[in-house]
């Protein structure tokens, strides 16, 4: 091995001479040196082209040839992040830089200057490897189509990539001016404070990625609400700094992503995905037009077909009952039936008997609390279609028939009356 190795030296040396000799005998003096320098240097950098360009062959080819990259999904990522290009470049630079003696070995300053660049060329290749590493991680997660861990390598990432930016400049630096980079790094300590204050929102940022992927709150293409700034739509991207987030207006709206942490945050996928849509609003009546049912009132209601059957069982308890007391003749003494229950049992069958209702969902009419405005009967259910046109056309249909029907059982709807 080592006499392979000095041959190839005593062959580069041998290439090296001729350069040196041709440009001797062929250039002005003037120019001679600076020629021979020149040339040299291109044949150095055509070799690490060379070695980089058949190492990239070989490599990526045996990944074509040898590894199954549908079925093993990272070595599918690394390939697709090219993190091979880079170790191909790495080979090469270390192969350009052991020939380079033996190529500059009649000119002894240049490749003092020459290591300088080479350190500087594998800085850049480590920095090209690392975050295409990252880009690795994030295929591969995209490849098992892991929204959550997407969301935290991209958190991770874009803070990773800021920090190596800074980390990477520095050894740049270092290496371009031979500063030793202990002495860089030993006087960030007297900046901390400012480092940190600079990236608040960057250190804020990663948490929330963190944060939003292990809990598995939120992923890009759920449907949300912010009410804080009255925002609902789907989310677009979720990076380091900002969430985009598209509204129902085909808008795009921009926060802060710290704001997916600090603030109320409505996730609707859920509902989505169930095709499920709440539906949760009220009728305000008056009091005034509520009354006890006479007889003549109790016929005329047992023509409605969805409370024919719980008029007569409530008549025959009611009748039976008043058997039992005094006075039975004053309508107030004992169980009556009123307008406003009896159209509340009403409401409740046909939200039941809606076939756009989902049944498996809880169903339920009930009164809220009195206001100056009347008493609101909250009609609670869910629609069986989320989508956002159809739930307000079933919603719709729901309430117009709710608000006309209230008229046969002589309830009056709140509203405010206006003066021709």
């Amino acid at each position: 091995m080592k006499d392979e190795i000095q041959d190839t030296k005593n062959f580069l040396e041998s290439l090296s001479d001729y350069i040196h000799y041709f440009v001797k005998d062929n250039v002005s003096s003037d120019f001679a040196l600076s020629a021979q320098i020149f040339l040299k240097f291109l044949f150095l950098a055509g070799i690490i082209y060379v070695i980089d360009l058949l190492a990239k062959i070989i490599i990526n080819g045996s990944f074509k040839l040898f590894f199954n990259k549908e079925k093993y999904p990272v070595l599918k990522s690394i390939y697709l992040s090219k993190i091979t290009n880079s170790f191909s470049h790495l080979l090469a630079l270390y192969i350009g830089s052991s020939a380079m003696d033996s190529i500059f070995w009649r000119h002894t300053k240049s490749p003092a200057f020459l290591d300088r660049m080479i350190d500087l060329a594998i800085v850049l290749v480590l920095a090209g490897m690392f975050y295409r590493a990252l880009t690795a991680f994030r295929n591969y997660f995209t490849i098992k189509q892991d929204f959550y861990k997407i969301m935290a390598i991209n958190a991770i990432s874009e803070t990773v990539k800021i920090l190596g930016i800074f980390i990477f400049s520095i050894l740049g630096i270092c290496v371009i001016f031979g500063i030793k980079s202990t002495t860089v790094l030993g006087s960030l300590g007297a900046i901390t404070a400012v480092l940190v204050l600079v990236f608040r929102d960057t250190i804020l940022g990663f948490v929330t990625g963190i944060h939003v992927a292990t809990s598995k709150s939120l992923k890009v293409g759920d449907w949300i609400g912010i009410p804080k700034y009255n925002i609902e739509g789907n989310i677009l991207d979720i990076s380091l700094l900002t969430t985009k987030i598209v509204n129902f207006d085909k808008t795009i709206s921009s926060i802060p992503t710290y704001d997916l942490l600090t603030t109320e945050i409505k996730n609707l996928q859920v509902m989505s995905e169930s095709n499920t849509r709440r539906i949760k609003k009220s009728i305000f009546f008056n009091i005034n037009s509520f009354k006890f049912l006479a007889e003549e009132d109790i016929l005329r209601l047992k023509e409605i077909n969805l409370i024919s059957d719980y008029l007569e069982e409530k008549d025959a308890e009611i009748a039976k009952e008043k058997e039992q007391i005094a006075n039975s003749g004053k309508i107030i003494n004992g169980r009556q039936l009123t307008n406003i229950g009896v159209f509340r049992y009403y409401a409740q069958k046909y939200l039941e008997n809606d076939p756009d209702v989902a049944k498996e969902n809880p169903i339920m009419v009930r009164q809220l609390e009195i206001t100056p405005q009347g008493l609101p009967l909250e009609i609670y259910c869910f629609a069986n279609d989320s989508k956002w046109a159809r739930f307000e056309q079933i919603q719709a249909d729901i309430f117009d028939h709710l608000l006309v029907a209230s008229k046969e059982f002589d309830l009056q709807v709140m509203q405010v009356s206006v003066k021709v």
